[in-house]
């Protein structure tokens, strides 16, 4: 599969990268003709889609299977009136009908908004309406069919709801009904273009409502490299990413560059977060690949992993937060396993990474992947020195690369904010090391000036996470005469320190920050609270911390 896609399909080095990578883009790509169906048409019976629940069920799906189940998904969604260009949103969990629908939705020229599961009335109407939604497809759970359907009074754009069981309310089709009494799927006779919009994300950002980031058709080539040379994937690879399917990171992880390169994606459809559910997991179906937020591999090391046979595990990655050097070397020391990082954003695939052929920095997000032409900029529009911070962005003079999104939907001003005069902001601070590696600082409206000292609110989030006491914080530069900012650490505490909470545990964290990292960064101001403010996606609002300081 992959020759179809590159002229070189093995690299040694990131010379040899950088020099040879190069995507053979086919006219009117589709991911569901052009890899789906081309695996079920060369290997019928070659393992794609392992799907199981926390109910002990398990079904395994060859790509014979998935060209079946698409195809009759397209079909049915095809006498509900879905055509090119129409938008559908799925609120599918972990679901395997997810796979089944978004494929469907590529085949049929459609656009996909896949969404979680904890939206309520209000986002469900937001979105409705500023996307134009056709058509709902739901996991078939009271709470969501609830929602939706207080929803649909003020979202005329809605013709029609689908429940994937098992629960359904009035209003909702029967998803497998509807497969099962479908006609055979005719492809339709007008192809995408490359151009054409197939996915779209609403992401929650932390400040104003969210934008709709819109993907078009060669989306999924963007994420070979994430699939094939970050992941580091093969043929025989079983790969699990542990994410739900509303947010970008499914796709990243559980569909298109591990179809591409021919792996089997488990999916592990559960309801709550358990580190030892996880690790059986890995020890009963073999998985051989693993990637994972930081965050999830510091609950891994915390079990007793002696326990679990996880000598299938050949390669993991991490992504979504600087990684703690205490839990790489903790996870290295117990697996033999280095953890690779990476970095993108809904708005792109994988931009920068470890990869195979290098050595890691524990903490570092890697190198530029070389679809991507990265730079650090200055405030004053300067490229950023080794060593000095700067805004990441990505240089398209010479057209947009694979992966990247083609706009903020039906936002042009928005869109011209965040990409002119050939630059791609992506709003994140980094610095680079002289050999090239880059370090996440934070976001620039989060970066802290204090008495001279620009401060990334990740490091010293970092640091703080690494004292016992520390659940979750938000670092945030809180006003100051003297300083104009000084750095300010809201927490939350474990559960066994919170009887402590007062003034000597606040000199204990400063002084473990100090210790941790350069001590001018420590925070001067520190506050208990019992929980974070956060968007619906999980990010922590530090704007709303920081305009409680200011009022």
């Amino acid at each position: 599969m992959l020759e179809r896609f590159l002229e070189q399909t093995k690299f040694s080095s990131q010379e040899d990268f950088i020099k040879h990578f190069k995507v053979k883009v086919p006219q009117n790509f589709n991911f569901g003709y052009d890899v789906i169906d081309a695996w079920a048409n060369e290997r019928p019976n070659k393992n794609a889609l392992l799907w199981t629940n926390d109910k002990n069920e398990h079904i395994q799906f060859t790509y014979a299977d998935l060209k079946r189940e698409t195809d009759r998904t397209a079909a049915y969604f095809q006498t509900l009136g879905i055509g090119h260009g129409d938008k559908v949103m799925l609120i599918l969990k972990r679901r395997y009908e997810f796979w089944f629908s978004i494929i469907a939705l590529h085949k049929l020229g459609a656009v996909a908004i896949p969404a979680t599961h904890l939206l309520t009335k209000k986002d469900i109407v937001y979105r409705c309406n500023a996307a134009g939604i056709k058509m709902i497809v739901a996991a078939g759970e009271d709470v969501i069919l609830k929602h939706i359907s207080d929803a649909m009074p003020e979202s005329p754009t809605v013709e029609q709801l689908i429940s994937v069981g098992p629960e359904y309310r009035e209003g909702f089709l029967d998803f497998h009904k509807g497969l099962d009494e479908a006609p055979a799927f005719v492809k339709p006779e007008k192809p995408n273009t490359n151009d054409d919009i197939s996915l779209m994300y609403f992401t929650s950002g932390t400040t104003g409502e969210p934008k709709m980031v819109a993907h078009d058709f060669t989306y999924p080539l963007g994420h070979i490299v994430t699939g094939c040379f970050w992941h580091n994937l093969h043929e025989d690879s079983l790969h699990f990413t542990i994410a739900d399917t509303g947010w970008g990171k499914a796709v990243w992880g559980k569909l298109y560059g591990q179809m591409i390169a021919g792996a089997n994606v488990f999916v592990y459809d559960h309801e709550k977060f358990t580190p030892a559910d996880i690790l059986q997991k890995i020890q009963d179906y073999h998985i051989t690949s693993l990637c994972a937020p930081p965050t999830i591999y510091r609950f891994l090391i915390r079990e007793d992993i002696s326990k679990y046979d996880l000598s299938s595990l050949e390669y993991c990655t991490t992504a979504g937060e600087a990684l703690n050097h205490s839990v790489y070397d903790t996870f290295k020391k117990i697996t033999g396993i280095r953890l690779m990082e990476g970095f993108g954003q809904t708005e792109t695939a994988l931009t920068l990474a470890t990869f195979p052929w290098m050595e890691p920095k524990p903490g570092s997000m890697g190198v530029p992947n070389p679809q991507y032409d990265i730079d650090l900029l200055k405030p004053d529009g300067r490229p950023a020195e080794d060593g000095e911070q700067g805004q990441i962005v990505v240089r398209t003079k010479n057209g947009k690369p694979l992966g990247l999104f083609k706009e903020y939907y039906r936002d042009p001003v928005l869109t011209h904010e965040a990409w002119h005069d050939d630059i791609y902001y992506t709003g994140d601070v980094a610095w680079r090391d002289e050999d090239g590696y880059y370090w996440f600082v934070g976001r620039a409206d989060d970066v802290i000036k204090s008495s001279g000292y620009r401060i990334g609110p990740f490091e010293v989030e970092s640091a703080l996470m690494t004292h016992p006491a520390v659940v979750e914080c938000a670092i945030t530069g809180a006003p100051d005469e003297i300083r104009g900012q000084v750095v300010k650490a809201t927490i939350v505490l474990a559960k066994d320190y919170k009887a402590r909470a007062g003034e000597e545990l606040i000199k204990e964290l400063q002084n473990h920050v100090k210790q941790v990292t350069a001590p001018y960064k420590y925070p001067r101001v520190i506050e208990f609270v019992d929980e974070l403010p956060k968007t619906i996606s999980g990010k922590i609002r530090r704007v709303e911390i920081r305009e409680k300081d200011n009022k």
